[in-house]
């Protein structure tokens, strides 16, 4: 059933032992196509312009309960229509309490071919109005 889940260029790319560019497989090609999709600000790639996620949009909202539902609400928006190998998609963010312009993310999702629940944690950072 791997085969299923599918493999492309290592994210972010490298070269593996044998000179080549590194491939990634399986659920950790998952997980890299989500960090892309989420790395990806709407607009960013030239012929894809709807591909990515509106978190990019908030960098400049205070770090509160509030700017955390948008985030949530934006990042599961994105992986519902550009990942769909996953799903139950779970999120879950908040403030970082040590760091005030951190908003930790909790991504819960389940890989289809697999049926196997994955987690990962994405750190999104806001800006502060002292640091423009």
């Amino acid at each position: 059933m791997k085969s299923f889940i599918g493999s492309g260029f290592n994210f972010p790319l490298k070269v593996d032992s044998n000179g080549s560019v590194a491939v990634s497989c399986d659920e950790e090609n998952v997980e890299q196509s989500i960090k892309i999709i989420l790395g990806t600000a709407k607009g960013e790639r030239l012929y894809r312009s709807a591909f990515g996620c509106a978190i990019h949009d908030l960098v400049f909202q205070p770090n509160n309960r509030v700017t955390a539902a948008r985030v949530e609400s934006a990042i599961k928006d994105s992986l519902l229509r550009f990942e769909p190998r996953i799903k139950d998609i779970e999120i879950h963010a908040s403030p970082d309490d040590h760091e005030p312009s951190r908003m930790n993310v909790t991504i819960t999702y389940v890989v289809r071919a697999l049926n196997k629940r994955e987690n990962m944690v994405y750190p999104f950072y806001l800006r502060r109005e002292e640091d423009v």
